[in-house]
């Protein structure tokens, strides 16, 4: 076996981990995730304000080997294995001993951990669980299963998450309709989809998206 090595960069260090593992399994399909060593050469840091940022810089290493069979669990279905076993490799690696469970419906794919240091695999502002999920995202897409989304929770992260953008939006839109144009904090673009979503039968107010990734925001205006 000889070692593949990937150096890739990331606005946190946990991020600039997933995308690691990401190109990692590019290039060697069946790795396992949890022998990944990762040398952090630069934790990042972010500008004033939020505004501009030194990106987190890591390189990570890992022997190339062969794809491993999927062993499912109970009478899971082949994406739930699938999802599950990414999910578990790559907790495994940040050292967390988290249970996952996976669920699959009709429309959507979703893995749920418990247990463990799960604020770590949040992260901050749920960068890390979301990079998680862009991943899985993509490895299930490349299994040739379309139009299925894969959602990774941990401790209801995703309903409080909802939950607080709705109420930013709803806040935003109030300060709207008495003539102010709002700026909103920087979000991933699946939470200003749900901003968006929750304001746009709201009369008397819109929204747009402005600005550069990492700091791209919703902007909220009287209609």
């Amino acid at each position: 076996m000889t070692d593949v090595s990937v150096e890739v960069t990331g606005e946190t260090v946990g991020e600039a981990k997933w995308k690691a593992l990401r190109d990692l399994e590019r290039m060697s399909p069946g790795i396992d995730k949890a022998s990944v060593r990762f040398q952090v050469v630069s934790e990042g840091e972010r500008g004033l304000l939020g505004v501009g940022y030194t990106p987190a810089r890591v390189i990570a290493t890992v022997e190339a080997a062969g794809k491993a069979p999927l062993e499912p669990r109970g009478d899971e279905s082949e994406n739930e294995t699938r999802v599950r076993e990414l999910v578990e490799h790559v907790v495994a690696a940040m050292g967390i001993g988290a249970r996952v469970d996976v669920r699959e419906d009709d429309a959507a794919i979703v893995a749920t951990c418990t247990g463990g240091d799960l604020g770590l695999l949040i992260g901050k502002h749920g960068q890390t669980i979301d990079a998680l999920q862009y991943v899985a995202n993509a490895a299930l897409s490349r299994g040739g299963t379309a139009g299925k989304h894969v959602t990774v929770d941990a401790a209801g992260y995703r309903d409080r998450r909802r939950a607080t953008l709705e109420g930013i939006a709803v806040r935003g839109a109030e300060r709207a309709t008495r003539g102010e144009r709002v700026l909103l904090e920087p979000m991933t673009a699946a939470e200003r989809k749900i901003v968006h979503e929750r304001l746009k039968d709201l009369e008397g107010v819109e929204t747009s998206s402005e600005g550069t990734e990492p700091n791209r925001y919703v902007v909220v205006f009287p209609a």
